[in-house]
């Protein structure tokens, strides 16, 4: 998931940022102890800054983010350095599992998080793997983003984009993904997107293919006033809904809808390393973050749905009720969690996503 202004190039995905801020003293000499560090691994964007600000003063410490762009760019970053370069990571609900297995992630239970009971339970369970190892941050949905003024009607369907007419050729954004473009293909095809089937892995690449060269881009846009979408030079794309919502700041014709077949709920989970030296300051800063009055900041700063029931209780009734943010039960019964796939489909799946990339050639 993405959750950004603007996002971050390739170049710069590996880029570190260092803040500094000086601690009130809480002890005589605390002024004078070096910041300890955090260092988070995230997605650009994804956490309001007055946050940060806040938590290094009141805990005399330094967060350094080092931004990935997708989710397989962020295992990738994992593999390489065995998940021992960071103290949080920012996980996709499916990876969690994984994650675990390898055993990158260190316990987390209420004891050394105690807001957690500000959590709504279903959560916590969502997926394999997650009891007492990662905390739900924000959950939403996979859609469409278009822009109203520049069609003739509205988008309604993945077919929309994966058949396109002829004035959206050259003029579609698609995420560079296979979990996400192929599985919304095969959503589109009236099949699970979590399908071992062949035949409709198949079936679904089949359906890339023929879009391939209709797409201007499967680079994420940016969400910004400098977005493609902004600009009308794409006039439909993938997006996540949050983001559909930040982008929609710059330009009030861009609508976000999730399609008539469904689409993609997803949650976004932190975790704490067990590689990380400064563990007790990990739980501390998800405890921070779960205070239900941060909870609630947080959570209009990305325009994504909390899974912190005292942070709901604080959030105006706009937010709570803006069916982008918070989908009916309707759209939420046609869409899918992504479900973790056994490694020879998972292969499978990615050499057909891979041949529809190659397609471009």
């Amino acid at each position: 998931m993405i959750r950004s202004t603007a996002l971050v190039p390739f170049f710069k995905s590996m880029a570190v940022l260092f803040v500094f801020f000086s601690l009130p003293a809480s002890a005589a000499d605390s002024s004078a102890q070096k910041p300890r560090e955090l260092v988070l691994l995230n997605w650009s964007e994804y956490i309001d800054p007055e946050l940060v600000v806040k938590f290094e003063k009141q805990f005399n410490a330094k967060l350094t983010e080092v931004y990935f762009e997708s989710d397989d760019l962020r295992d990738h970053m994992m593999l390489e350095t065995d998940g021992k370069a960071y103290d949080l990571a920012l996980v996709n609900g499916i990876s969690v599992d994984v994650y675990r297995k390898r055993g990158w992630l260190s316990s987390v239970s209420g004891t050394q998080i105690p807001n957690l009971k500000y959590i709504d339970e279903r959560w916590l369970d969502a997926f394999p793997g997650l009891e007492g190892y990662a905390v739900p941050y924000f959950w939403g949905t996979m859609g469409i983003a278009y822009r109203k003024d520049l069609v003739p009607t509205p988008v309604s369907s993945w077919m929309d984009i994966l058949q396109p007419a002829e004035y959206l050729h050259g003029r579609i954004g698609m995420i560079e993904n296979s979990r996400d473009a192929l599985g919304m293909a095969l959503k589109a095809l009236g099949y699970s997107a979590n399908s071992t089937d062949t035949a409709q892995i198949k079936a679904a690449e089949q359906l890339l293919v023929a879009q391939q060269p209709h797409v201007k881009t499967y680079t994420y846009i940016a969400l910004n006033e400098e977005s493609a979408l902004v600009s009308g030079d794409i006039i439909a794309t993938m997006l996540y809904s949050g983001d559909a919502l930040m982008v929609q700041e710059h330009h009030k014709e861009i609508a976000y809808v999730v399609p008539s077949e469904g689409g993609n709920i997803w949650v976004d989970y932190l975790v704490v390393l067990e590689s990380s030296k400064n563990k007790a300051l990990a739980w501390a800063f998800l405890n921070f973050l779960n205070e239900p009055e941060n909870a609630a900041q947080l959570a209009e700063f990305v325009y994504y749905a909390t899974p912190n029931k005292g942070a709901e209780k604080l959030l105006p009734a706009e937010f709570l009720e803006d069916p982008v943010i918070y989908p009916s039960q309707a759209v939420l019964s046609r869409s899918e969690f992504y479900k973790p796939l056994p490694p020879r489909v998972s292969k499978k799946r990615n050499i057909a996503f891979s041949r529809a990339l190659q397609s471009m050639d």
